[in-house]
């Protein structure tokens, strides 16, 4: 029978919970409410998440303030017959925007109130129309707010952007999303593979008793101890059209048609990716894969050796299921950051080929939409669960416990 979680214990896991909660769960809520509304930044309108009608009290404010201005201008030029015009015009500004004044953030509106702030809009735009075709000898400035600040005074008047599941719908008839998708894929299955392979032959050889194993382990963990944008640049200069060696290596094996198409070409791009994402972090792989080596038993190495087993056998049927705990470790740990990859690629290929983070990225911070950016967000969020469910599911659930 299992026993319950005392408090005191409980009072031990309860940091742990609440960083979980706050750095994990929390972003991921926060994604979730944003998915559902049309929430962009560079949209007055929607700058926000608004459930009900809002009025952007800041910016009436302020605009308003510059009819004021315009108005105390016209009244030094202004003939004496306009300034009872203007001063009774200046007057109901000032009183409209009295309450509304040291407001920071869009305050409730209802729907009169949004009827009230519509009409005397209506009545200050035909009053200030009626004084500058009174008066065209003027060249009244407040005919500017015309054009300027009372369109813009409208737009203060902001409704509930809630769209529910729209942004869902958007995302599975967006091309670009199943493109980079697959992008994402290319790159995290062929990287994650090779490191695989060339990670398991440096952690067997790490893990031989031979002289200067310690020097041969600390020199292969040197490219995964250098920063991920360091090595991006670094393989910028040796992939560079006209003076990389790799460029032109690549160029006299036949490999590329000229030096320059490894960084302008998709094909060349997503090449010269992967190459460096495999020699930085095959280092990571071999790390974790010879901290599993080191687990198991070498009476059993011993054994199949008295048996006559020969080397593929005795890794076949003894280090391999013995391995794999940590297999499951790394290549759930490598997978997940291959398919999150943006760094490497941003620095590297300046965004192409295109992945997932890189279209997060673009619609969220480029073009301020956060709504549908933390739609593909969440589409990454589930494509790494469903990641991570393959795996225990493929390696064993019961790996996890061991």
């Amino acid at each position: 029978m299992q026993k319950r979680m005392t408090w005191k214990q409980f009072l031990f896991v309860l940091p742990l919970l609440l960083l979980v909660t706050t750095f994990s769960l929390y972003p991921i809520f926060t994604s979730g409410v944003y998915s559902l509304f049309d929430y962009q930044t560079n949209d007055q309108t929607r700058n926000a998440v608004y459930t009900g009608s809002k009025l952007n009290a800041p910016l009436l404010v302020e605009d308003g303030d510059y009819l004021l201005f315009y108005l105390r201008k016209d009244r030094e030029i202004a003939s004496p017959e306009a300034y009872a015009a203007i001063d009774a015009l200046s007057a109901d500004i000032s009183a409209f925007l009295a309450p509304y004044e040291g407001h920071r953030q869009p305050i409730d509106l209802s729907e009169a109130g949004a009827e009230a702030v519509t009409a005397f809009l209506d009545d200050i735009e035909a009053r200030i129309t009626g004084l500058v075709s009174a008066y065209p000898e003027l060249d009244l400035r407040v005919s500017a707010g015309l054009d300027n600040q009372i369109p813009e005074m409208r737009s203060t008047i902001v409704g509930s952007n809630f769209i529910g599941l729209a942004g869902y719908r958007q995302l599975f008839g967006d091309q670009r999303f199943f493109d980079d998708l697959r992008n994402t894929l290319i790159f995290t299955l062929v990287s994650v593979f090779f490191e695989l392979i060339i990670g398991m032959g440096l952690a067997l050889v790490m893990n031989r008793p031979m002289r200067g194993v310690g020097l041969v382990r600390t020199v292969s963990l040197i490219p995964w101890a250098i920063p991920t944008a360091v090595s991006a640049l670094i393989w910028t200069y040796l992939y560079d059209g006209t003076s990389g060696i790799v460029a032109r290596l690549f160029t006299q094996l036949g490999l590329i048609a000229s030096p320059e198409l490894l960084l302008t070409s998709y094909n060349g791009t997503m090449a010269a990716a992967i190459i460096a994402d495999v020699w930085k972090t095959t280092p990571y792989m071999a790390l974790l894969l010879l901290a599993g080596l080191q687990t198991i038993d070498q009476g059993l190495y011993e054994a199949a050796s008295v048996d006559g087993s020969n080397a593929w056998s005795t890794f076949r049927r003894i280090t391999l299921p013995l391995l794999k705990p940590s297999l499951l470790v790394a290549l759930l740990f490598r997978t997940l950051d291959a398919f999150r990859v943006y760094d490497l690629i941003a620095v590297l290929t300046k965004g192409t080929p295109e992945t997932l983070s890189i279209y997060a990225y673009k619609v969220m911070i480029g073009q301020g939409n956060y709504g549908y950016g933390s739609v593909i967000v969440l589409a990454m969020f589930l494509c790494v669960g469903l990641i991570a469910f393959l795996y225990v599911k493929v390696l064993g659930a019961e790996l996890i416990n061991d």
